[in-house]
């Protein structure tokens, strides 16, 4: 009986499972990006009567009950509560506005501003919904779809 030259490798899978033919090794998929539920996002709560000064970073969700000041947040979710002030620049996937945002928003998908929300500056975003009594002061920006074009640059001060 001969003998393979070199002896198989505890690590490496049996050649033929159970007697049968061999399989071809599986390619390794890596894990699919999930969005993840908020209970398991890493959550920044600026809780009523806390301001916060400085950067954040690593936070998935941000919630402003309280005043933040910040030059620049890029985060998936921000949440400004009724009476919260944020005041700076942030970039997120969606925003509900219910408090007041003093700066630059850029809502890469959806923007909402609630009826006790108020939007001072630049906001940009792809959806934009906002309740009776919401605020708007300033420039708005929408973000055009993938692949579809712009639409035509309007003069100043033209408005439907």
């Amino acid at each position: 009986m001969a003998r393979p030259p070199f002896p198989a490798s505890p690590m490496s899978p049996p050649s033929t499972p159970l007697g049968g033919p061999a399989l071809p090794p599986r390619p390794v998929m890596p894990p699919p990006m999930l969005r993840r539920d908020p209970g398991e996002q890493r959550t920044l709560v600026v809780g009523r009567g806390i301001s916060v000064q400085g950067t954040v970073q690593d936070a998935e969700r941000l919630v402003v009950e309280g005043t933040v000041e910040a030059s620049m947040i890029h985060a998936t979710q921000l949440s400004i509560s009724p009476g919260g002030v944020f005041k700076g620049e942030v970039e997120v996937e969606e925003a509900e506005i219910a408090g007041t945002i003093d700066g630059t928003l850029t809502a890469r998908h959806s923007l909402i501003i609630r009826s006790t929300g108020r939007v001072l500056g630049t906001a940009r975003c792809r959806r934009l919904q906002v309740e009776e009594g919401g605020q708007i002061t300033g420039r708005m920006e929408m973000i055009s779809e993938p692949g579809r074009p712009d639409p035509m640059p309007r003069p100043a001060g033209e408005v439907d």
